[in-house]
Parts: structure tokens; C-alpha cells; sequence
């Protein structure tokens, strides 16, 4: 905690110190190092704002300092308190779609290699539009190939891995 309290000041304090750019004709390289690249550039260019945009600054770096510091925990999985989350969380329907590609993978398997759309939504149970929207990105990824059945015509996803 001591640790993560110590690089909160040190980032506050830098950022004043690069507030005061301004007075080298420097502005907004507060907002540069604390991830506000577009207003950064605009207050750069136009002197802070003509040194109102500057001068308001003061007063919002505190919370310039906390809105980058969150991002960063976040980027790297870190609790609030700067502590490392124990598990990485997932979103539900990443979980059940990773569900349906597995289900989907023993279906073409049981069927030598080669599923249809309605093949696969026959074993699996999932919607059309989700099996068809998964056997697309799993093309897209190099995971199967698009191919026709010789007599009637279907398209056929073919596993070669399988």
C-alpha cells in the first residue's frame, strides 16, 4: 500500500512540475503524461488555451493522476487498491461461446471432419445464426475451410485437422 501511495505522489508531483512547462512555452505536457494525447495536443498548440486551460489544469490534476492510474490497474488486471486480482475475470458469453466451439469441434469430429450449418445446430442445439457466426471466425482463423458437398450442393466446413 506504502508502495502504491509513493508512486501516486511522485506521478502528482511530475505533473505539476510539467504544468509548469507552460512558462517555457511547453503547455499540456501534464496531459500528454497522463494519457490525454488529444486535449494534450490542444493545449500544446494553443498555449493552454491562452493559459486559462492551463491555469483550470491546477485544479484537475489530482483527478487526471487517478483517471490514468485506474486505466493502468485495469490494463494489467489490478484491484483498486493496487493488489493483483487472483483470477482473471471473464464475461459469460465468452465462457458459453468458448462452450459452443468445443461442442462444435467434437460434432464435425464425430462426422469425419466435415459439418454443415444444420448439422451442427442439430448436435450442438445452439441458434443458426451463432453456429454459422463461429464456423465463419473459425474460417477466418485458419481453422477450417469452406467446401461444398459434391451431390447436393451444401455447404460443408471442413476440419482438416479432424
Amino acid at each position: 500500500m506504502q508502495n502504491t501511495n509513493s508512486k501516486h505522489v511522485e506521478r502528482l508531483l511530475i505533473s505539476y512540475g510539467l504544468a509548469a512547462g507552460c512558462f517555457f512555452g511547453l503547455a499540456g505536457l501534464q496531459r500528454f503524461y497522463n494519457g490525454k494525447i488529444g486535449t494534450g495536443l490542444l493545449w500544446f498548440i494553443t498555449w493552454g488555451i491562452f493559459g486559462v486551460g492551463q491555469f483550470v489544469d491546477l485544479f484537475l490534476i489530482p483527478n487526471m493522476v487517478e483517471e490514468y492510474e485506474a486505466k493502468i490497474r485495469a490494463k494489467y488486471g489490478m484491484l483498486p487498491n493496487g493488489t493483483p486480482a487472483t483470477s482473471p475475470v471473464m464475461p459469460a458469453a465468452q465462457v458459453e461461446n468458448e462452450r459452443l466451439e468445443l461442442r462444435l469441434l467434437k460434432a464435425a469430429q464425430n462426422r469425419g471432419g466435415q459439418i454443415s450449418v444444420t448439422q451442427a445446430v442439430v448436435d450442438t442445439g445452439a441458434e443458426f445464426a451463432e453456429v454459422e457466426a463461429l464456423l465463419t471466425e473459425m474460417v477466418k482463423k485458419g481453422y477450417a475451410h469452406i467446401d461444398n458437398e459434391p451431390v447436393k450442393g451444401t455447404v460443408i466446413y471442413d476440419f482438416v485437422d479432424l
